[in-house]
C-alpha cells in the first residue's frame, strides 16, 4: 500500500519545482534579504494581507494537525476542533488588543519587548526557555509525525524521512522571512487543496460501505448516525476524555490561555505581522482567522470517519501496532495510501507543504531569537548586517541537526498532538501573564516578572506529578484547568511582588500605549462579526 504511482511522483515533483522556482525569485527580487537583518528576520514592509494570512496558518497547521489531530478526531471526535475554532475568535482579539502594541512599540522579538519592558534577566531567561521548546517540543514532534507519515505512505523509510524534511525545510528558511512568507502562499493552497480531496475521499468512502454510492453528504449523514458520541464539542466529567477537553474549560478557561499565548506571545506566530504596517498586519489576521475555520474539515473530519470504518471491522491492522494496540496516529496515513495516483500524489504535497512550512517558521523563529536576543546581546555587541544574517543561518542548520537526533524518542507517543499541547503549555500560563500585566499594569515590576518566569515550569510540573507522588490523595485536574490555575497563581504572585516592593520611579518601563490602536476598520468589524457568528452557529449546533 505505501507505494507511490508514477503520477504521484510527477505530481509531488511539480510541487517542489513550484516552491523552489518562487521561492528563488523572491530571494533575488531585493537583494537586500542576502545582508538586511530586519528583511531576513521580518520581511519588513514586504508581505501583503494575504502573504501573511497565508504564512500564519501555513506555519501553524502541520503534521501536527493532518497526523495528530486527525489522531484526536479518531480518538475524541470533532471537540478537538476547539483548537482550531477558538483559535479564530483568539486571533480577533490578539489583532484588536495585541498587535497594535507591538507596532506602536516597534518590537521585532517576544525577548525584545520583554527587555524593554522588564529587563535584559527576565529577556534572557524566556529567550532560552522559548528555544528549547521551539527545538526539543516543536521541531521534534513535526519532524517526527511528518516522517512517520511520508513512510507510511511512501517507499521512504522514516530515517530517510527525517533527513529529506530537515533538508528541504532548512532550504527554504535560509532564504529568510521574505521568503518563507511568500512560499507560505503556495503552501497554504496546496495543503487546503489536497486536504479537501482526503476528506472528499473519506466521505465518498464511507458512503460506498453503507451502500449510498459515491455521496459524501450522505457520507455525512452515516457519520453523525454512527458516531453521535464524536460530534459534541463540550464533553461532561462522566466522559472518558474528559482529562483531555475539560467541559467550558475549553471556551473560557486553560484554552483561552493557551490560544492567546500561543497566537499573540510566540515569536514564531507573532514575526509575521511584525514587519507591516497596523492595517495590513490585521487584515492578515483576520483572514487567518478565516481559514482556521475550514482546519477541521481537512484534519478532524477524516479521523472521525476512519473511526466509524475501523468499528465497521475495516483496517484493523493498519490502526494497531506491532502489539495490536489502537494507534489513532496511523489514521490519516491509513486513509491516504486508499487515494488513487495522483490524488496521492496531491495528499503527500499537501502534507509535505504543512510540515516544511511549519519547519521554516519555527527555525526562522529560533535563529531570530537567538541572533537577536542571544548572540547579539552577549556575544557580539557591535556585529554587522551581514554577520547577523550569517549566525541566523547557522542556527538554523544547528537546530535542525538538534532535532532531527532527537526525533526518533518520540516513537513511543499515542496521540502526538495532546502530547505537544501539554508540555507546550508547562510555559504558557507564565508567559501570558507576564506579557499582559506588561501590557496593561504599568506598576508591574522586573521582580515581578522575573518571578513570574521562574515559576510557571514548576507550578505546571508540581500540579501534573503531585497526584502521582501523593497516591491520588491531591486531585488529578485536566491539563487545560492546570493551565489555569497556573496563570492565576502566578498573576496573584506578581500582583502580590509588585504591590509588596513598588518600583521606583527611575526604574519603570512603561510600553507605549495609545487609546486609538485599538480601533478597528468597519471592514475589520464586519469581518469579525461573522467569523463569531459562524462559531456561535457550529457551537449551537454541536454543543
Amino acid at each position: 500500500m505505501n507505494q507511490l504511482q508514477t503520477a504521484d511522483y510527477l505530481v509531488i515533483f511539480i510541487y517542489f519545482l513550484a516552491v523552489s522556482s518562487y521561492g528563488y525569485y523572491i530571494y533575488h527580487k531585493k537583494k537586500s534579504v542576502s545582508t538586511s537583518s530586519k528583511d531576513f528576520f521580518l520581511a519588513e514592509g514586504s508581505l501583503t494581507w494575504w502573504a501573511i494570512g497565508a504564512s500564519l496558518i501555513a506555519s501553524n497547521i502541520s503534521a501536527e494537525h493532518f497526523i495528530g489531530m486527525s489522531g484526536s478526531g479518531f480518538a475524541l471526535g470533532l471537540a478537538i476542533s476547539t483548537y482550531e475554532w477558538m483559535a479564530a475568535a483568539t486571533l480577533i482579539i490578539v489583532a484588536i488588543f495585541i498587535i497594535p502594541v507591538y507596532l506602536k512599540n516597534k518590537i521585532f522579538t517576544m525577548p525584545q519587548f520583554l527587555s524593554k519592558r522588564y529587563n535584559d534577566k527576565v529577556s534572557t531567561i524566556m529567550a532560552i526557555f522559548w528555544l528549547l521548546v521551539y527545538v526539543f517540543v516543536n521541531l521534534t514532534s513535526i519532524i517526527y509525525l511528518g516522517a512517520l507519515a511520508i513512510s507510511a505512505i511512501s517507499p521512504i523509510s522514516f530515517e530517510w524521512s527525517i533527513v529529506g524534511l530537515i533538508i528541504f525545510s532548512m532550504i527554504v528558511t535560509l532564504g529568510g522571512m521574505k521568503v518563507i512568507g511568500y512560499t507560505d502562499v503556495i503552501q497554504v493552497v496546496v495543503l487546503i487543496i489536497g486536504g479537501l480531496v482526503t476528506t472528499y475521499l473519506a466521505l465518498t468512502l464511507l458512503s460506498q460501505e453503507y451502500g449510498f454510492g459515491k455521496d459524501i453528504f450522505k457520507g455525512l449523514s452515516v457519520l453523525r448516525k454512527e458516531a453521535p458520541s464524536h460530534f459534541h464539542m463540550i464533553f461532561d466529567s462522566s466522559n472518558k476524555y474528559y482529562k483531555e477537553l475539560p467541559g467550558l474549560s475549553v471556551l473560557f478557561g486553560g484554552m483561552l490561555i493557551n490560544n492567546l499565548a500561543y497566537w499573540g506571545c510566540n515569536q514564531y506566530i507573532v514575526q509575521r505581522a511584525l514587519g507591516a504596517d497596523l492595517k495590513t498586519a490585521r487584515n492578515g489576521i483576520l483572514f487567518a482567522a478565516f481559514l482556521k475555520l475550514l482546519v477541521p474539515i481537512i484534519a478532524v473530519l477524516p479521523g472521525i470517519v476512519m473511526y466509524v470504518l475501523h468499528n465497521k471491522g475495516l483496517f484493523q491492522q493498519e490502526m494497531s501496532d506491532a502489539s495490536g494496540a489502537i494507534k489513532p496516529d496511523h489514521a490519516y496515513p491509513t486513509l491516504m495510501n486508499l487515494l488513487p495516483a495522483g490524488l496521492k500524489g496531491i495528499a503527500f504535497a499537501a502534507l509535505t507543504a504543512a510540515i516544511v512550512a511549519s519547519l521554516a517558521g519555527k527555525a526562522n523563529s529560533i535563529s531570530t531569537i537567538f541572533s537577536l536576543d542571544i548572540y547579539k546581546k552577549y556575544f557580539n555587541k557591535t556585529a554587522s548586517e551581514r554577520k547577523m544574517v550569517l549566525v541566523g543561518r547557522w542556527a538554523v542548520v544547528i537546530a535542525m541537526v538538534i532535532a532531527g537526533v532527537v526525533t526518533p524518542a518520540l516513537k513511543s507517543l499515542d496521540q502526538a498532538y495532546q502530547f505537544i499541547q501539554e508540555y507546550v503549555g508547562f510555559i504558557s500560563p507564565g508567559v501570558l501573564a507576564i506579557f499582559l500585566l506588561g501590557f496593561f499594569w504599568k506598576r508591574t515590576t522586573a521582580a515581578a516578572a522575573m518571578a513570574g518566569a521562574l515559576l510557571t515550569i514548576p507550578i505546571s510540573t508540581i500540579l501534573k506529578f503531585l497526584p502521582l507522588w501523593t497516591g491520588g490523595r491531591f486531585p488529578d485536574y485536566p491539563f487545560l484547568d492546570r493551565m489555569s490555575i497556573t496563570f492565576v497563581l502566578i498573576v496573584a504572585t506578581m500582583a502580590a511582588i509588585t504591590l509588596i516592593n513598588p518600583q521606583k520611579e527611575n526604574e519603570v518601563h512603561v510600553i507605549e500605549i495609545d487609546k486609538s490602536m485599538f480601533r478597528v476598520s468597519t471592514g475589520f468589524a464586519f469581518g469579525s462579526i461573522l467569523i463569531m457568528g459562524i462559531l456561535v452557529a457550529l457551537y449551537t449546533v454541536f454543543w
